[in-house]
């Protein structure tokens, strides 16, 4: 009677132990769980197989005779086999069968993020030079001569012209700016950046200051002082940017570290390039010199409303004086409403808006996009509440001529250079 499972009998011919030939049966070769004894001189121990594994349980399995398949398949002696495991076929043993090794997420991450990084930098360098090469740089303040000395903080002075460079005859008309050849100072303040926060000086154009002496910007003439009076905005007509600002230093004792300008044309592309700013006016008014006609409360400027509005002074009591009070609330709600994540972060929105501001602006030789950015910001701030901002203090008038308070000036000044809190008012 034969003792082995069904299968495990001969070959087809009854002459074996299973398909193969000889004394070896097929299943020693193929299950790794079935091991064959030791071919001769080998003397490792194989351990016995488990009773669930046995043809019958408590039988023993007669010795094979080998008959030169060991010499031949020494490879399977283990019991190994190929492509095979008890496992499933799952290699790495997490679960993705057919040998597919686990994704590497955290090194996609990883890539991910170094590539966005790399992007942003490339793009933020390619950005800040070709920001870096739109500005102007005309204005060679080393041409100022007897200047006073530094104080802390910086001081930038910040000049409207009523340029018309660039502007159509259309445009003129729609703008209401005139046709007026050259071009003469419509409005100037000194900005001053410090520890204890912005303050905003507005300079009627209308003050009287001494005209010093000084250095022709084109001729390099020097022109001896006279003692003679004018208008600020005279200083700006008679030489231009370097005479304006030497005379703000001579007649302030206040060093002037930058100097911003911008005309018409280049005041109203900004305005229009955020899409407006939006304003509070307390009070109705209309000015046929200017084109204004504004109704009380909130209402957002598009550029040449905005540009009516910073001119208009035929309308108001204090004239000159409360056009720069309009002038500073206006360019700080525009900083403030510029400087925010829906402009910065949005490449359609900034780089009109800079191409805008940037291809109008006229600044000192020395002055970097990165103090550009540093005046914006100091700008915002006197609107966030952080700084003050103020009209230059007036004693009276000269016939016409505004006559500052020199002794609340020589305070003012003194905190300024001092980076001290501004305690001097207008009034």
């Amino acid at each position: 009677m034969n003792e082995w499972p069904n299968g495990w009998s001969g070959d087809r011919n009854g002459n074996g132990y299973g398909l193969g030939s000889g004394a070896d049966p097929e299943g020693a070769r193929a299950m790794p769980q079935v091991r064959r004894d030791a071919a001769p001189g080998y003397q490792r121990q194989e351990p016995p197989l488990p009773p669930s594994m046995s043809p019958r349980r408590g039988a023993t399995v007669p010795p094979q005779q080998s008959q030169g398949y060991d010499d031949a398949y020494d490879g399977y002696n283990t019991g190994q086999v190929y492509g095979g495991g008890g496992d499933g076929g799952d290699r790495y043993g997490d679960g993705y069968g057919g040998g597919r090794p686990r994704p590497r997420w955290g090194r996609r991450i990883k890539w991910t993020i170094i590539t966005v990084v790399v992007v942003l930098a490339v793009a933020s360098v390619a950005t800040y030079f070709w920001a870096d090469g739109k500005l102007r740089r005309q204005v060679d303040l080393s041409k100022v001569i007897d200047r006073p000395e530094t104080g802390d903080g910086t001081n930038y002075l910040i000049v409207g012209s009523d340029s018309r460079e660039g502007m159509t005859a259309e445009q003129k008309k729609k703008l209401h700016t005139g046709s007026a050849e050259g071009k003469r100072t419509d409005s100037m303040m000194i900005l001053h950046d410090g520890s204890n926060g912005p303050t905003l000086i507005s300079l009627p154009r209308d003050s009287d200051v001494e005209i010093p002496s000084f250095v022709g910007s084109d001729s390099g003439k020097k022109y001896p002082g006279t003692g003679r009076h004018t208008k600020l905005n005279a200083a700006y007509a008679e030489d231009g940017p370097e005479l304006l600002v030497r005379t703000v230093e001579a007649n302030t004792h206040l060093h002037i570290d930058h100097y911003v300008e911008i005309g018409f044309a280049g005041f109203a592309n900004i305005v229009d390039a955020i899409g407006g700013v939006e304003m509070d006016i307390p009070k109705a008014f209309k000015d046929k010199w200017s084109g204004a006609d504004f109704p009380a409360g909130k209402q957002t400027l598009n550029g040449q409303q905005a540009l009516a509005f910073v001119r208009t002074r035929h309308a108001f009591a204090g004239s000159d004086l409360d056009r720069t009070k309009n002038q500073q609330k206006f360019l700080s709600a525009l900083a403030s409403q510029t400087a925010t994540p829906g402009t910065v972060l949005n490449p359609f929105k900034l780089y009109p808006v800079m191409g805008a501001g940037l291809d109008t602006l006229i600044v000192d030789k020395d002055m970097s996009l990165w103090d550009l950015g540093e005046m914006f910001f100091a700008m915002k701030g006197v609107t966030n509440g952080e700084g003050k901002s103020m009209n230059m203090p007036i004693s009276g008038s000269n016939g016409g001529n505004l006559v500052w308070d020199k002794n609340k000036l020589q305070q003012l000044v003194q905190q300024l250079n001092n980076d001290e809190k501004v305690t001097v008012s207008s009034n």
